[in-house]
């Protein structure tokens, strides 16, 4: 996952996790498995807009007519470049309603040179006839995906600015151009938001390799409009393929025969009606698995959809079906790299650019992780990893030999319903790029701003490149602010979150209390663990009745073990350091007149919680919740609630919460409808900057390793933006 490009980061990781907290809602019922209702419409954010006219006065890197940044990036644009003829003009007026009004948004591109038909594609690989079928190509694409119509116009950016835009599912330089101008809506220049490096070229001419490829095209239906718009996807592609179709409902059969059974590039079809069991995999896995093991590459694909204030939302679905199946250029290279490297295994798009950049993580899937681990004998998986989010791949079915050759039935998997997260199904889309690499392929990526395959991991970072003050005026557009506490506002000298424990260890060691610091440090988590089990893992604890636990179990008076985790506690504070950037942005907003709160998930006391702060610097005034004293958490959503219910009660309508943790501090309250700002963990910046993988297993309790490292990791970590 080592990123080695750079990026001019635009717009607020916290805008992306609002997005996503309001998008993820508990699916309606058991027969729509695919269906998300999302939360009534979103405001476009102010702050947004007045960045968007920073932009246009230059305070951003726009790219320039080729977006290669090196002699590598250069030679495989050129790889890909059409010819540079004039294109004809094409259909360019005539008609009425909304052809029209299509035609003139296409003279004002030209005019305004809005819109640039040879620099578009050039940079996207891509021939046309003439210059109007270009445009046509920009307005259909730039509905889901980031492609920009020239160096001038940022598609992204607007978007994201103007949520209505993106929610009536319109291209963004329409829109401008037919009502945004009029309402003095802005735009910005187009931005690299992202280089990817170790660039993959082939030729978008199918080779004679590729044109041999046995593919199977795997398909999961829980909607049947999808079988005309996967038909109609492939209706430009290069080869044949085999079809392997898996149906929710048999009145489904006749139109899937009606899609493929004729269909000029289908050679084979195979149906199978089956149970809504196993979401989109277990279907392709129970049906079809062993006779996949047949084929040189397989895709998977399945119906997905969403719903928005009652309108049906498929941008990510789009997005995947375009540069999985329907995209000629990207499917004729995709096709030829496989042909050519034989070390490629998985293959898709870079992760849907409206999903936060916390989505490329474990999230709240880590015990399942662990359980396909141990099954297909993998190593450790990072928390941040790459995976085809969505479910939909390329794959040599060879390189997934563990999970496609296994010999599946419908009671391997979990029944409906399911949660958002937390499954052996979520787990499995994750594990399939570890899985991978573990079989010794690599992974292929595609990344649609620039139209540039890569195998360069780094995307699932590159949002959290860039420095506070991109940030600063979104943050301080909301009244009520909340940080976390550990590794948000306050780090330890040695980033292991146990080392006061061990040290505190070694001294009973030495007093002959315990066997070893190690055996300590075991005895005081279980004794945690215990208390949490006995209180069927309702409410919290804390660490004085944690050590009431280990008085008992050590066969000593509670004032001995009092007097034990006072000394755990100084260990700790003694090694607490100020996470500064924060500190200082924290006692910034309360100067500005924000209201501060303070939500932390941890076992010690309001008290000392206050002290921690209190050494790191925090001067403002706050409200301090610690889950020991509210008998809430936030990993299990039950503080979030707490939290929504006393800002309901407050009247405010504008609350961001900060913080490190992924579940605790983004994924929780945005399941509840909160804003949140999502930052790098110590741990997760070390291993986005190519880092050793250090501190695991054995070696987390380790002294020597401790010292060695994690004073280093914590000072990497002091700030969260990766390139300040």
């Amino acid at each position: 996952m080592k990123p080695e490009g750079k990026v001019t980061a635009l717009l607020p990781w916290l805008f992306q996790a609002h997005l996503l907290g309001r998008a993820r809602r508990r699916r309606p019922a058991l027969e729509d498995p695919e269906l998300v209702v999302d939360a009534p419409a979103l405001e476009p954010d102010p702050a947004l807009v007045d960045m968007a006219a920073s932009m246009v006065s230059g305070d951003v890197v726009p790219v320039d007519a080729v977006t290669a940044t090196s002699a590598e990036d250069a030679e495989a644009l050129s790889e890909r470049q059409p010819a540079n003829e004039e294109l004809p003009l094409g259909q360019a007026g005539g008609g009425d309603g909304h052809a029209a009004l299509i035609s003139q948004a296409f003279i004002d591109a030209l005019s305004t040179g809005l819109f640039d038909p040879k620099w578009y594609q050039a940079t996207y690989g891509l021939r046309f006839a003439t210059q109007r079928e270009a445009f046509d190509d920009y307005l259909r694409k730039s509905r889901f995906a980031p492609v920009n119509p020239s160096p001038r116009f940022d598609s992204e950016t607007y978007h994201r600015m103007y949520m209505d835009v993106f929610h009536a599912q319109q291209s963004p330089l329409q829109h401008y151009l037919l009502h945004g101008r009029s309402e003095g809506r802005q735009h910005a220049p187009a931005t690299v938001r992202w280089h990817p490096r170790q660039i993959v070229t082939s030729s978008v001419v199918l080779g004679e390799a590729a044109s041999t490829l046995k593919v199977a095209l795997c398909l999961h239906v829980f909607y049947a409009d999808f079988l005309d718009r996967f038909a109609e996807a492939i209706a430009r592609f290069p080869i044949e393929v085999d079809v392997f179709l898996t149906l929710a409902a048999a009145e489904h059969e006749e139109k899937a025969q009606a899609a493929f059974a004729e269909h000029p590039r289908v050679r084979a079809l195979h149906t199978r009606v089956v149970p809504n069991r196993g979401r989109n995999f277990g279907p392709m896995l129970v049906e079809f698995g062993p006779q996949l093991g047949e084929y040189d590459l397989l895709c998977h694909l399945h119906s997905k959809k969403s719903l928005y204030s009652g309108k049906e939302q498929t941008q990510w679905a789009e997005y995947l079906i375009e540069y999985l199946l329907r995209d000629v250029s990207v499917i004729t290279r995709l096709l030829n790299a496989f042909a050519e490297d034989e070390s490629l295994g998985l293959y898709y798009p870079t992760t849907f650019w409206m999903m936060p950049a916390w989505v490329n993580h474990q999230t709240m899937n880590k015990g399942f992780m662990q359980t396909w681990q141990r099954e297909l004998g993998l190593g450790p998986i990072p928390d941040f990893l790459s995976y085809p989010a969505g479910g939909m791949f390329w794959a040599r079915p060879q390189a997934l030999r563990g999970v496609i050759d296994r010999g599946w039935s419908y009671d391997d998997f979990p029944p409906e319903p399911l949660p958002n997260d937390n499954s052996m199904l979520h787990a499995l889309e994750r594990v399939l790029g570890p899985l991978v690499e573990h079989r010794g392929y690599r992974q292929l990526f595609f990344y649609p701003p620039t139209g540039q395959f890569t195998t360069d991991s780094g995307y699932i970072t590159a949002s959290y490149h860039g420095r506070l003050s991109n940030h600063l005026a979104s943050i301080q557009a909301h009244s009520y602010i909340s940080f976390d506490v550990f590794d948000t506002l306050v780090r330890r000298e040695y980033m292991v979150a146990d080392y006061a424990k061990l040290k505190l260890g070694k001294q009973l060691a030495e007093q002959g209390r315990v066997v070893s610091a190690r055996a300590f440090v075991k005895l005081r988590n279980e004794a945690e663990a215990s208390l949490r089990q006995r209180a069927n893992f309702q409410g919290d604890v804390d660490i004085v009745a944690i050590y009431d636990e280990i008085a008992e179990r050590l066969e000593v008076s509670p004032a001995q073990a009092q007097a034990w985790m006072r000394q755990e506690f100084e260990l700790d504070l003694e090694m607490i350091r100020p996470k500064d950037e924060m500190v200082e942005l924290f006692n910034h907003l309360a100067a500005s007149g924000h209201v501060l709160w303070v939500i932390s998930d941890t076992y010690y006391t309001r008290d000392q919680v206050g002290l921690m702060l209190r050494k790191a610097g925090v001067s403002a005034a706050y409200r301090l919740m610690v889950s020991s004293a509210e008998q809430a958490r936030k990993d299990n959503g039950s503080l979030w609630h707490k939290v929504k219910q006393d800002l309901s009660a407050e009247g405010v309508q504008r609350h961001l919460h900060i913080g490190d943790n992924v579940v605790a501090d983004a994924q929780m309250p945005g399941d509840l409808g909160l804003t949140t700002f999502h930052i790098l963990h110590p741990r997760d910046k070390w291993r986005a900057l190519g880092f050793p993988e250090v501190l695991v297993g054995d070696e987390a309790l380790d002294e020597g390793e401790i010292l060695k490292w994690g004073r280093l990791i914590s000072e990497v970590g002091r700030n969260p933006f990766i390139g300040e």
